[in-house]
């Protein structure tokens, strides 16, 4: 896929004809994993699956899954809700090393504490197998999350998969005593570090391939600030997909999941160094934005984290 960019945005009334679940592969069943965390020396966890016929001399894609509010590593790494079951799938088919990690669970929002693990994570897996490409995927807190991580470690990522997330920290109204708590402070007090936190604000630094699932209809996550971030990627001439179920409330379908994590991968240069040997994504010469608009009839099923941000695992 050449380097100029794309933006395809996908709006529909209704979910995408079904798909069935993917069933090439498979991974191994979730390891725990304790380590000590650098930051503050506190002992932190996250799941391990390896693929099947894991060889440790062979190079493979790592793949974290960043779970929502309310929950832990093991929502990514065993629930069947859409969101998780796609994740593992995907990983399975395309032989991939999958992490869950704690980040601070449950009401981690991705604070310095739960940035500093996943660098932390993310560095003891390379050093612990061959990792080629790095790429995150996270639903409702965990969409945020990504988003957020890609911000402040761009080099650290090639690709994000952000399901019912939000882009903007400074604007958010909900979970605001959980976010005081991880941010450590209110937004009053501490502005810029919501600031810091919020990736609308450092479009510039997201060079990698991005995968948005949101929908208008969305009360716990509201979709704005993304919408804002990724019309900011589109101008950047960043790789972009966008879908959009504007009666789908708080969730991703199976299938809309998959579709963003398969875009995500295949935007993604099979070499990291290609993308970041790339400082700046309005570099790309021309612009092969594109907007495409399908309205299939089906139904979006609703996420299972409620307004109160609790997660059934």
């Amino acid at each position: 896929m050449s380097n100029t960019g794309r933006m395809s945005i996908l709006v529909a009334l209704s979910m995408l004809a079904a798909v069935s679940p993917l069933c090439a592969g498979n991974l191994d069943s979730p390891k725990d994993v304790a380590f000590k965390a650098d930051v503050d020396g506190t002992e932190q966890f996250y799941m391990e699956m390896l693929p099947d016929g894991f060889d440790q001399k062979i190079t493979y894609d790592l793949i974290i899954g960043l779970h929502g509010h309310g929950s832990d590593r093991k929502q990514f790494a065993v629930d069947k809700r859409s969101e998780c079951a796609s994740f593992r799938d995907f990983a399975a088919k395309h032989g991939m090393i999958a992490v869950t990690p704690d980040y601070r669970a449950k009401t981690s929002w991705m604070g310095p504490e739960a940035e500093a693990d996943t660098v932390q994570i993310i560095g003891d897996l390379k050093k612990k197998y061959k990792i080629n490409r790095v790429f995150i995927v996270g639903a409702s807190m965990g969409g945020t999350s990504v988003l957020t991580f890609a911000a402040l470690h761009p080099e650290l990522v090639d690709g994000v998969t952000s399901m019912n997330g939000h882009a903007n920290h400074v604007e958010y109204k909900q979970f605001q005593d959980a976010i005081a708590e991880s941010f450590g402070g209110s937004k009053d007090k501490i502005p810029e570090e919501y600031k810091k936190r919020s990736a609308e604000f450092h479009a510039n630094k997201m060079t990698m391939p991005i995968a948005f699932t949101v929908s208008d209809n969305d009360a716990v996550v509201p979709p704005a600030s993304t919408l804002r971030l990724a019309k900011d990627l589109q101008k950047l001439k960043c790789e972009i997909l966008v879908i959009d179920r504007p009666k789908g409330g708080h969730g991703t379908s199976y299938e809309d999941a998959i579709e963003a994590m398969e875009f995500m991968l295949s935007a993604s240069p099979k070499t990291p160094a290609k993308r970041k040997g790339k400082s700046d994504p309005s570099e790309s010469e021309g612009d092969a934005s594109k907007v495409k608009t399908e309205k299939p009839e089906a139904k979006v099923e609703p996420d299972e984290i409620d307004a109160a941000g609790k997660s059934e695992l």
